[in-house]
């Protein structure tokens, strides 16, 4: 975001990347980290979840620590929050302090720079003071929590009696629900951030990033007949590319195509049914849901004879979670064009790149959500990362590596 005006500059000149830095659900394995993922919008990067060990994730992949401004969390749960004090102090220089009668200028904290925001449910704000507190850890750079409160949430206070430490902004807002969403939770000329609840076992929160719309594709043939035959200049092609109407010399008038809407992701964090989030959810170019547990008779060797589908979306459902069918089905009730399925169980691999055998897993678990979505779902992998483009056709464009 460019410092002098408080505005964005534009991105639909470039792709929106997704990279998955951990696509485990409550335990990780060997494969699979706990749950978080970033995406890169032009210059910056806002992370959504950040399980335990996420910095190190950040480090392995392509997401550039200094880039991160913003991080929302979905819950509180550990598996997706116990990484963030970690992340904070790697981006904001954090220091345990000094021993005594020593100056460390990193308490010297520039208030007017803009701080490193955090969007979570309630009790983000005091978890992050208490583990600062007791961590006896400094920050040299501001920071701001904002919570989503849910309607049965205490509407005012920080919900701790710690004070506010002297790196945390006090222009932390609670955002109160509107018609059963949070809209607006962020905003700017180019991005805005929407919110609803989603059901799991404990209060948890789906996102929408929505992109502004964007100049719609122009063909220069169509217009530079006209523009050749009355001698304009050919600079006249910027403004109808921006959309202008721009009338010749000659009286001709010569329109600029219509603005596109912009990319659309939805990202979720645990649930059974995300259903709240629909009336801001329709027509993502991309959904992220989880896929926890998967019913894979003959293909993992720990399925039970009395394993069954509708046995193992109950005992999913129960806990909080979903199945790949369950996951398509809501991709294709909200036209998503695309789906990635993520939150797995550490029973399912996550090496599917390189081992033959985790590939037949994983690729029973795409076909699974497949079947309710009609089209190919891809399973997500730790450090896997995807391109979000304009839609060629009914499908986004979507590039994975």
């Amino acid at each position: 975001m460019t410092e002098a005006s408080g505005t964005r500059l534009p991105i639909h000149s470039s792709t929106i990347n997704v990279t998955f830095l951990g696509t485990a659900s409550a335990m990780p394995s060997s494969t699979r980290n706990h749950s978080a993922l970033a995406v890169r919008l032009g210059s910056d990067v806002w992370l959504f979840d950040c399980g335990e060990a996420t910095q190190h994730q950040v480090q392995k992949s392509n997401v550039k620590m200094g880039k991160i401004e913003k991080v929302f969390i979905t819950h509180t749960h550990g598996d997706h929050i116990f990484g963030l004090i970690p992340l904070l102090a790697g981006c904001l220089n954090g220091a345990g302090g000094n021993a005594d009668g020593m100056e460390d200028p990193r308490r010297n904290i520039n208030m007017d720079e803009p701080p490193f925001e955090i969007y979570g449910p309630l009790g983000t704000r005091a978890y992050v003071r208490s583990a600062l507190k007791y961590t006896h850890t400094m920050l040299s750079r501001p920071y701001v929590v904002h919570e989503l409160r849910f309607p049965s949430d205490p509407q005012t206070g920080d919900y701790t009696n710690l004070w506010r430490p002297r790196s945390e902004s006090p222009a932390g807002r609670n955002i109160f629900q509107v018609d059963g969403v949070w809209l607006d939770v962020y905003k700017d000329n180019v991005l805005s951030v929407a919110a609803a609840p989603i059901y799991h076992s404990v209060p948890c929160i789906g996102y929408t990033i929505t992109e502004a719309s964007v100049p719609g594709k122009i063909d220069p043939q169509k217009y530079l007949p006209d523009i050749k035959r009355t001698k304009t200049p050919l600079n006249v092609m910027s403004r109808l590319q921006a959309g202008e109407s721009v009338q010749l010399s000659d009286g001709t008038v010569l329109h600029g195509p219509k603005p596109r809407n912009g990319r659309k992701l939805v990202i979720l964090g645990d649930t059974y049914n995300p259903s709240p989030i629909i009336p801001i959810a329709q027509d993502a170019d991309l959904l992220v849901h989880e896929a926890t547990n998967a019913h894979l008779p003959g293909i993992m060797p720990s399925t039970k004879d009395g394993d069954t589908y509708e046995g193992v979306q109950q005992t999913a459902m129960e806990r909080g979670h979903s199945t790949p069918q369950m996951a398509g089905a809501f991709a294709k009730r909200i036209g998503a064009a695309s789906l990635i399925l993520n939150h797995f169980s550490a029973r399912y691999p996550g090496d599917d790149d390189i081992d033959p055998e985790s590939k037949v897993i994983m690729d029973a678990i795409g076909n699974l959500a497949a079947t309710e979505f009609g089209k190919p779902v891809v399973c997500a992998r730790d450090l896997m990362s995807v391109d979000i483009g304009f839609r060629l056709t009914e499908s986004s464009q979507m590039d994975t590596t």
